[in-house]
């Protein structure tokens, strides 16, 4: 086997975070402005990752109790529970 002819291999891509994210976890959501804040998520509309329709969590601000809808793309992490 000729060593000098090294075919890559693409790692295949990760699913994205917000795929695995459900109703009562926390996250963190980044907005475009790159201001950040951390939220419970009470709400997941788009169970079913149909790539025609966005998904979208209902969550409540952690700082300020205020509920909002963001979309799924804008949550960064999930925050662990202790």
């Amino acid at each position: 086997m000729p060593t000098g002819h090294v075919s890559p291999v693409a790692a295949p891509n990760p699913d994205p975070i917000f795929h695995h994210v459900k109703a009562g976890m926390s996250v963190i959501i980044k907005n475009t402005d790159e201001t950040w804040h951390m939220a419970d998520v009470i709400h997941v509309i788009n169970r079913a990752n149909s790539p025609k329709i966005p998904m979208f969590f209902q969550v409540i601000y952690v700082d300020n109790h205020v509920s909002n809808w963001v979309k799924a793309d804008l949550v960064t992490h999930i925050v662990p529970r202790l």
